[in-house]
């Protein structure tokens, strides 16, 4: 966790001087959603008065994006360069959502248990965590009966494949969690920007699909929705990709190979 709090750290003001966050967009227009919230509407339905939880929600701009779209949110993060950067956006933008600083397992520390009718994580937030059961935990222990958790998320099957492999898509990594974390050392980001990063050590797992559907079931909630997407928000394989209709990236050569992402739903009973 420290060595990925260091990189967090550092990332996020980069991160929110970077178009790819579009940070730019929420202070001039009040009706701009993120690309991860955009494409995922339909699904969210109508929130206005829903009490949520937006966990690992980096610079906000889910979060703010949740709020504008009528709920009142609550974002959470293990990095304070990152809450610093989403408060700065909340109040720049004058929206109504609170941030706290922790981790993921230590949530229930700094929030209360049983209050929210929506738990939110978005895109490229499991892989840091060691332990899906843990997790799976915190998000049924946060939900009132009746809640629902809303998970848009990288594909297991996508985070297993190299992104260094040009000429081939290819498995290459662990697709069920493992104890030992795959170690990184990129001085890059996923968006654009100048910076180079000078913690550049990170350490990520992957959970498999039936992993994370039974963690939530064995929690008693009901799985409601489960929907496997040929797109993602960023260009995961460089050079490989196109754009689609909806801002997102797939596979240019049969993107049907490949589930990218899913969007996956679980409602807590009572």
């Amino acid at each position: 966790m420290a060595i990925n709090l260091a990189n967090w750290d550092e990332r996020a003001p980069a991160h929110a001087a970077s178009p790819g966050y579009a940070v730019e967009r929420f202070l001039t227009d009040p009706g701009f959603l993120s690309q991860v919230i955009r494409f995922d509407v339909p699904r969210l339905g109508d929130l206005a008065g829903v009490r949520g939880i937006h966990l690992q929600c980096h610079i906000g701009t889910d979060t703010v994006s949740l709020a504008r779209l009528g709920a009142r949110m609550t974002g959470l993060d293990f990095s304070p360069a990152a809450i610093r950067e989403a408060r700065r956006l909340a109040a720049a933008t004058s929206s109504d959502v609170g941030f706290v600083e922790s981790d993921v397992y230590s949530a229930l520390e700094v929030v209360p248990a049983g209050e929210f009718d929506l738990v939110f994580t978005g895109v490229g937030a499991l892989c840091w965590l060691p332990d899906i059961r843990r997790w799976a935990g915190v998000v049924e222990s946060l939900l009132r009966p009746g809640g629902r958790l809303f998970l848009r998320e990288g594909h297991p099957m996508m985070w297993a494949m190299d992104e260094r492999i040009t000429d081939r898509v290819e498995l290459a990594f662990p697709y069920f969690e493992v104890p030992e974390p795959l170690v990184w050392d990129d001085a890059d980001t996923y968006v654009p920007t100048d910076v180079q990063l000078a913690h550049s050590v990170t350490h990520s797992w992957n959970h498999g699909i039936g992993e994370i559907i039974t963690a939530l079931l064995d929690r008693g909630l009901t799985l409601t929705q489960f929907v496997e997407h040929d797109s993602v928000p960023w260009e995961a394989f460089p050079g490989r990709m196109e754009q689609t209709t909806l801002d997102e990236w797939r596979l240019a050569d049969r993107p049907e190979r490949l589930a990218h992402s899913y969007t996956l739903q679980a409602v807590k009973p009572g």
